[in-house]
């Protein structure tokens, strides 16, 4: 039960003690920004229901004024558009402000108006004195300019440049991402700087998104600002007329200077902050405070500076115009073009003093570390100095760096890991336009390139007969020629493929990368391989590494799958083909065969012709024999021993089954029984690298085949 006492008429409830918040509650609660913008936000829309007395307009108005003061500030010298993104939020707060304070001014003038020029308080009248000097037809003037000025010129400016920055900025969000992408691909960027760039990407469309709309919010301010003031005119004339007994010219005098140094205390600072937002939003591509930003830019020209002193210096001689004023002028953009002259000259100075010490550093003989001195790279490219053209063009392109990355990008979906980064560098030893490719620090590839002319080739293998430097394609060895770029269209009109030279290096650089891929997988790369796999793949790794098997056996099949240039990207099923086979041998071979029967789906579709059919030859029972009888040893120590005669023969019936094959447009495989494949794809490889061989257990059951030939 609970009981009333006759004090407060407060209810005791037993165990319940009820406390009031404290003076320490409202501070602490005033701190918090949240809170504090809360109450803010709900003052500006009480202010629109709740008279204000005049004091309290007063203040109100300076915080109007001075907060678009801070916001003009903030926007001349931020160094960037984003470090103002809350700019719509703000521009909306000081929008809902001045609308408030029009609704609080417009009450006081409307009920006090016959009363003075004090009745909507001091900041209005002060303005009604000072801007207008008591007459309410300047004031009416000055007015209507100060509107067509915020409303047509820099609200309308402004709003357009928003408009069009967020659009191009949405269009070229795409383009961005590829580039960003294409840096992370290429290591020039890691993960997190990636991912800072993409959120800043994102900021920046949303911010110019947000001030294309908050641009609306400045127009409707303006015409909000005009209709008020012809209500205000209109109604106080007809409130002071009917209502307080006034005549109608003291009505008209007292009450339009009145709203007219109301509507200038609020629309200043919306020219103010208008102003701001045209700022903000033209900002974008000048990077710096504005003051630095133009005086830069303005000062790089000492000759336009100078060509305007020249001017001012005539029209301060003409008849009739001031000399003074423009003479001054002159004198100061004269001495601001020498003052940036003499600073370029210095930039000039100092710039051609650090080159010629960076290029006696690098003449004079460092010691090297013999840690560095050991250091190799992974695959590297030596050019001729003719061809340092394909890196840094005449037009500012880099095509051949260009190329590199969407390769990377390439095999990294083709083979499944991301090759190493490729090191471009000159050689004078080199003939001028030479160029070759090292793996590991090993000759791989070597060729000839014509940087402004154009390679052709036909694709049926026939000689070239355009005029040109005949060569040898550097890829496949096919007939060639180097023609110049006027004979481009003719070329392509009979039929023949025309690359450029970017082109036939990256084509080159491709096939030497497939050829060698298995040497670019190393124990490292692994191990990351490994530690990216999904994290439901983890326990199968747990389970088998390094009980039954290490990471150098699984670099090892993988490097034995790459060879025959199998993906390795479906590595789950990689690994469980490993953990089966780890069951009953611990031969590489024989594991990377029972994987090969796991990717059975994955070889068929990548060897499969452009009928949907998977073109084959196949061994005869003849010579599945002869290999069967010459594989002796066991285990890892099996090996085959073929008679070099019978080697021979076998090398010339599978050239002369696959050139049939050709001639009929298929590129086939060749099938084997399981046994020996591994061996019959060792003798292969030496004489057709291309040549796939697969063993019948490879096969899908739902693949549909279709046999060419015999061997």
């Amino acid at each position: 039960m609970s009981d009333v006492t006759a004090e407060t008429g407060a209810a005791k409830v037993p165990g319940l003690k009820l406390q009031f918040p404290s003076l320490q509650d409202f501070l602490k609660a005033a701190r918090r920004g949240d809170v504090a913008l809360a109450v803010g936000v709900m003052t500006i829309l009480m202010v629109l229901i709740v008279p204000l007395p005049s004091w309290l307009l007063d203040m109100a108005l300076a915080i109007s004024i001075t907060l678009s003061v801070m916001i003009l500030m903030t926007s001349l010298f931020i160094q960037a558009p984003l470090e103002f993104s809350s700019f719509p939020t703000v521009l909306l707060i000081a929008t809902m402000l001045r609308l408030s304070l029009n609704m609080a001014s417009t009450r006081l003038i409307l009920s006090h108006g016959h009363e003075g020029a004090a009745a909507a308080g001091h900041v209005i009248e002060a303005f009604g004195n000072f801007v207008m000097g008591g007459n309410f037809v300047i004031g009416i003037i000055v007015y209507a300019i100060l509107l067509i000025v915020n409303f047509i010129v820099i609200t309308k400016g402004s709003g357009r440049i928003a408009e069009v920055a967020a659009r191009f900025t949405l269009d070229a969000m795409p383009g961005k991402q590829m580039a960003i992408d294409a840096d992370l691909s290429a290591g020039l960027i890691d993960e997190k700087v990636a991912k800072q760039r993409r959120k800043d990407l994102e900021d920046e469309s949303s911010f110019f998104g947000a001030m294309d709309g908050a641009s609306k919010f400045v127009r409707g301010d303006a015409i909000a600002g005009l209709m008020i003031t012809f209500i205000n005119v209109v109604a106080g004339i007809i409130i002071g007329v009917m209502q307080q007994g006034v005549s109608i010219s003291d009505a008209a005098h007292s009450y339009t200077l009145l709203t007219v140094g109301d509507g200038l205390v609020t629309q200043i600072p919306a020219l103010i902050v208008s102003v701001a937002a045209g700022l903000l939003v033209s900002k974008a591509g000048v990077s710096g405070a504005a003051d630095k930003a133009l005086m830069k830019q303005f000062s790089g020209y000492p000759r336009a500076l100078a060509m305007a002193s020249a001017v001012m210096i005539a029209l301060a001689l003409l008849p009739g115009m001031p000399t003074f004023p423009f003479l001054i002028l002159a004198t100061g953009a004269g001495m601001l073009a020498l003052f940036a002259e003499r600073k370029n000259r210095q930039i000039e100075f100092d710039n051609t003093a650090a080159t010629a010490e960076a290029i006696q550093q690098s003449v004079a003989p460092k010691e090297e570390h013999a840690v560095d001195l050991l250091r190799m790279d992974d695959l590297r490219i030596e050019l001729g100095y003719a061809l340092l053209t394909l890196i840094n063009g005449p037009d500012g392109t880099d095509r051949l760096t260009e190329q590199i990355k969407a390769l990377r990008r390439q095999l990294a979906s083709d083979m499944g890991f991301v090759m190493p980064p490729c090191r471009l560098l000159d050689n004078v030893q080199l003939a001028s336009n030479e160029y070759i490719i090292k793996v590991k620090e090993v000759e791989a590839g070597r060729g000839i390139l014509f940087p402004n002319q154009f390679m052709v080739m036909d694709p049926d293998g026939r000689p070239i007969e355009l005029p040109g430097t005949h060569t040898t394609e550097p890829t496949f060895g096919l007939p060639a020629a180097w023609i110049d770029a006027g004979l481009k269209e003719e070329a392509a009109i009979r039929g023949l493929t025309v690359v450029d030279p970017s082109t036939v290096l990256s084509t080159h650089l491709t096939e030497v990368l497939k050829t060698n891929v298995a040497d670019l997988l190393s124990y490292a790369d692994v191990q990351k391989l490994l530690n990216d796999l999904p994290k439901e793949q983890h326990k199968l790794i747990d389970d088998i590494v390094p009980s039954q098997i290490n990471v150098s056996g699984i670099q090892r099949v993988l490097q034995s799958l790459l060879n025959e240039r199998i993906s390795i990207r479906d590595l789950s099923s990689i690994l469980e083909g490993i953990a089966e086979a780890v069951g009953f041998t611990r031969s590489v071979s024989g594991i990377t065969e029972h994987v090969r029967m796991r990717l059975a789906r994955q070889l068929c579709a990548a060897n499969l012709s452009h009928n949907g059919f998977l073109p084959l030859i196949a061994l005869s029972p003849a010579w599945e024999l002869a290999f069967a009888e010459a594989i002796v040893g066991e285990g890892d120590e099996k090996h085959l021993a073929m008679a070099p005669s019978k080697l021979g023969d076998f090398v010339t019936a599978v050239r002369q089954a696959f050139e049939d094959a050709a001639t009929q447009g298929e590129i086939p495989v060749l099938l084997t029984s399981p046994g020996i494949r591994h061996h019959v794809r060792a003798i292969v490889e030496r004489f057709r690298a291309q040549t796939v061989v697969m063993s019948q257990s490879e096969v899908h059951p739902r693949v549909k085949l279709k046999t060419i030939g015999q061997v």
